[in-house]
């Protein structure tokens, strides 16, 4: 009984090893692809640092890491956006 039980155990241990091990694997594919962006939006910059703007500006450029990360990145400012109705076709002025 008492050999029974250590060999439940080790495969438990075992289990949580594999687990661990593969919750390393995606945390690294992760890092790697947002930095990777990141570095896209630092080229396109002409700055040899990456800050959190590059973040801020990188994330939201890819679909599947935009749906996963909804967090706010310290510093990282605000997202340029302008709204339709606000940009005007070219040569057309509104009158107040």
């Amino acid at each position: 009984m008492a050999g029974s039980k250590a060999g439940k155990d080790s495969g438990k241990a075992k289990t949580k090893a594999v687990f661990r091990s593969q919750r390393a694997a995606i945390l690294e594919h992760l890092t790697a692809e947002v930095l990777e962006l990141a570095g896209n939006a630092l080229k396109d910059l002409k700055v040899k640092c990456i800050i959190s703007r590059h973040l801020q500006l990188a994330i939201p450029g890819d679909e599947e890491l935009d749906s996963l990360i909804k967090a706010t990145i310290a510093g990282g400012g605000v997202i340029p956006h302008s709204h339709k109705s606000l940009i005007g076709q070219k040569g057309q002025q509104k009158t107040v």
